[in-house]
C-alpha cells in the first residue's frame, strides 16, 4: 500500500507586488519584451528543455506561447495579452511593455491602488473618445479607392518582424501580393453586410521570397505518384465535382462505431469494395469530371475513375474543406450510399502548375472568394516567422474594413497622445472627471506616470543607443544616431519623424523625450494633403492598438489591486 502524504497548507502571500522578487520578475519580462519591439528589436531563441522545435522569433504571436511563466501575476499578464492577440493578431508587444510600464510607474507614486485604479480609468476613457474622434491628430481615414495607406499598413508590419529576413525589395512585393490577396476575398457584389472568402497560405520553401505569388482559387499539392498518372484534363465550360468527406479507403475502421452482422461465408472486405465501385459507377452516370476525398480513395476506385476519365484527389486534409466548399459550391458527401444531385458542384477549369520543385492542382473558381498564397522563403525559421506575419498582416486588413482606419505608427500615436494627456491634466483637468474621490495632485502624478508609460514605450523603439526627441508642435517622436554630436542644429540630423509623415524642416522645436518640459497642446485635426504627399507611412492597426491599450490598463489595474496570492502547492 503507498504512503499517503499530508496535504500541504495553501502558500498565502500579502501585498504581492511589495515583494522584491516580484518586481525583479516584471522587470525580467519586460525586458524580454522590449528588446523584441519594433523592426530593429532583438530575435529570441526559444527552446523546450525536454525537447522540441526550436523558435527564433520576436512577435508576441509566437514569443508568448513558447513563454513559460509560473509566478501567477506574470501569468495574468501573458494570458491577457495571448487573448488579446488571439482576436486582434497585432500590438501584442505595445499592450505587454505598456502594462509593465504602468505597473512600474504608479508604484513610485506611493498612492493608494484604489485612486490609482479609479484615475487610470478616467486617463483611459480620454485616451480612447480622443483616438476615436475627427478631430484626433494621430488618426488617419482609410480610403478603399486608393490602395496607399492599406499597402503602408501591410509594409509597416512586415518591416516590424526583422526575424523574417527581408530586404527592402521583398518587403514590398510580399507587401502587394497580401493586399492582392486579400482583395481577392472580397466579393464582387457586396453590400451591407459583407461576408469575406478565405486566403490560404501554401507553403513552398527553399525558394526565393520573390518567387511568392497569389493564384485565384485552390492549390492542391500533387505527390510524384499523381503527377505520373495524371490524366489529360478535358476543356469544357465547367467541371462537375464531388467532395467527401467520409473515407473512400474500405476500412472497415472508417466505417464509424456499431455492430456489423455479416452472413456466413460473405467476404467483408468485397462487400465494401463493391460498395465503392457502385458509388463510382454513379459517379460516372452522374458525369461527375472531378472526385476529391479529405481522406484516401482505394486503389481500385481510382483506377475505376480513371478508366472512365474521372480524375481522382485524395488525403486533401479538413483544412481545406470548407475552402473547397466554397469554390465548388458542393455540399461534402459523408457516406457512400447514393449521392443526391445536390450534392455536386462546379468549377471552372482545372490545371496542373509548377512552382518549384512542386506540382499543384489548380482549381480556378466560377466566381468565388477564396485564393492561395504561395510563399517562399528560404529555410524553415523564416517560413514559420514569414506566415504568421502575413497571417498577421492579413487580419488586420479585415479589422480594417470595419474600422476604416489606422494609426501613426513609430511611436507617433504614442508620443502625441501623451502629450494630449499632459496638456489636458495640467490645462484642463476639470474635462476629465468631476469626481471629488482624489485631488488636483494626485490626478498629475498619476498622469505623469501614464504620459511617462506611453513615451517609455516609444522610446523602446531605439535599441541601439540613440537619442529620442519630440517635437513641440504635434508631438511626434525623432531619433538620432548614437554617435551624433552633442551641440547641434537638429534639422540637419533629423529627416522626418517615426511615422514618416513630418519633415524636420518644419520651424520645430524639439526637446528630449525623457527631459522635463512644460505641457503644451498638440495639434489636432490630421491634414490630408500631409498624408498624401508623404512617399512612406509608418502604420498601426486602429483597432488592435485602441483594444491593446486598453487591455493594458485595464490588466495593469487588476495587478494592481491585488491584495493576496494564494497558491495550492499540493
Amino acid at each position: 500500500m503507498s504512503r499517503l502524504e499530508a496535504k500541504k497548507p495553501s502558500l498565502c502571500k500579502r501585498e504581492p507586488l511589495t515583494s522584491e522578487r516580484v518586481r525583479a520578475t516584471l522587470s525580467v519580462l519586460k525586458g524580454i519584451v522590449t528588446s523584441c519591439y519594433g523592426p530593429s528589436g532583438r530575435l529570441k531563441l526559444l527552446h523546450n528543455g525536454l525537447g522540441g522545435c526550436v523558435c527564433t522569433t520576436s512577435q508576441s504571436s509566437a514569443l508568448f506561447p513558447n513563454l513559460s511563466v509560473t509566478h501567477p501575476i506574470l501569468k495574468i499578464l501573458t494570458t491577457s495579452v495571448q487573448n488579446h492577440v488571439s482576436c486582434f493578431s497585432d500590438c501584442g508587444l505595445f499592450t505587454a511593455i505598456l502594462c509593465c510600464n504602468l505597473i512600474e510607474n504608479v508604484q513610485r507614486t506611493g498612492l493608494l491602488p484604489s485612486t490609482v485604479i479609479k484615475l487610470n480609468k478616467h486617463l483611459l476613457s480620454l485616451c480612447t473618445s480622443y483616438l476615436k474622434s475627427q478631430v484626433c491628430g494621430c488618426r488617419v481615414p482609410v480610403d478603399f479607392s486608393s490602395t496607399e495607406v492599406l499597402l503602408c499598413l501591410v509594409r509597416s508590419i512586415l518591416t516590424s518582424k526583422p526575424a523574417c529576413m527581408l530586404t527592402r525589395k521583398e518587403i514590398d512585393h510580399i507587401s502587394t501580393l497580401i493586399l492582392r490577396a486579400f482583395l481577392l476575398t472580397i466579393p464582387e457584389n457586396a453590400e451591407d453586410h459583407i461576408i469575406l472568402g478565405k486566403s490560404i497560405i501554401v507553403p513552398l520553401k527553399g525558394q526565393g521570397v520573390i518567387d511568392s505569388a497569389v493564384l485565384p482559387g485552390i492549390l492542391i499539392e500533387m505527390s510524384e505518384v499523381q503527377l505520373m498518372k495524371i490524366l489529360p484534363i478535358k476543356k469544357s465550360d465547367s467541371l462537375k465535382v464531388a467532395l467527401f468527406c467520409a473515407s473512400l479507403s474500405g476500412e472497415l475502421s472508417d466505417i464509424g462505431e456499431g455492430t456489423v452482422v455479416v452472413n456466413y461465408g460473405v467476404s467483408l472486405e468485397n462487400a465494401v469494395l463493391d460498395q465503392l465501385l457502385n458509388l463510382g459507377r454513379q459517379l460516372v452516370t452522374d458525369h461527375v469530371d472531378l472526385v476529391m476525398c479529405q481522406k484516401v480513395i482505394h486503389p481500385s476506385l481510382k483506377q475505376f475513375l480513371s478508366m472512365h476519365h474521372v480524375i481522382a484527389i485524395d488525403r486533401v486534409g479538413v483544412a481545406l474543406m470548407e475552402p473547397l466548399r466554397k469554390v465548388t459550391g458542393t455540399q461534402p458527401i459523408g457516406s457512400l450510399g447514393p449521392v443526391p444531385p445536390s450534392s455536386y458542384g462546379n468549377v471552372k477549369d482545372l490545371c496542373i502548375e509548377k512552382f518549384g520543385c512542386k506540382h499543384f492542382f489548380h482549381l480556378i473558381p466560377n466566381e468565388a472568394t477564396v485564393c492561395s498564397l504561395l510563399l517562399c522563403s528560404r529555410n524553415d525559421t523564416t517560413w514559420d516567422e514569414l506566415k504568421l506575419t502575413c497571417q498577421t498582416a492579413l487580419h488586420v486588413l479585415q479589422l480594417t474594413i470595419k474600422d476604416p482606419c489606422v494609426l501613426l505608427g513609430g511611436g507617433c500615436t504614442e508620443t502625441h497622445l501623451a502629450a494630449y494627456i499632459r496638456h489636458k491634466t495640467f490645462k484642463e483637468p476639470e474635462s476629465i472627471s468631476k469626481d471629488d474621490g482624489y485631488t488636483q495632485t494626485e490626478l498629475q502624478l498619476i498622469a505623469e506616470a501614464f504620459c511617462s508609460a506611453l513615451e517609455s514605450l516609444a522610446g523602446s523603439l531605439e535599441h541601439d543607443g540613440g537619442e529620442i526627441l519630440t517635437d513641440m508642435k504635434y508631438g511626434h517622436v525623432w531619433s538620432v544616431q548614437a554617435d551624433s554630436p552633442s551641440v547641434v542644429n537638429w534639422p540637419d540630423l533629423l529627416s522626418r519623424c517615426g511615422c514618416g509623415l513630418y519633415n524636420s524642416r518644419e520651424e520645430l522645436d524639439w526637446s528630449f523625450l525623457r527631459s522635463t518640459r512644460h505641457p503644451f497642446a498638440p495639434q489636432t485635426g490630421l491634414a490630408l494633403e500631409a498624408v498624401g504627399s508623404a512617399s512612406t507611412l509608418t502604420l498601426d492597426c486602429f483597432t488592435a492598438k485602441l483594444n491593446g491599450l486598453q487591455v493594458a490598463v485595464e490588466t495593469a489595474n487588476l495587478i494592481l489591486d491585488l491584495s493576496y496570492v494564494i497558491e495550492d502547492k499540493n
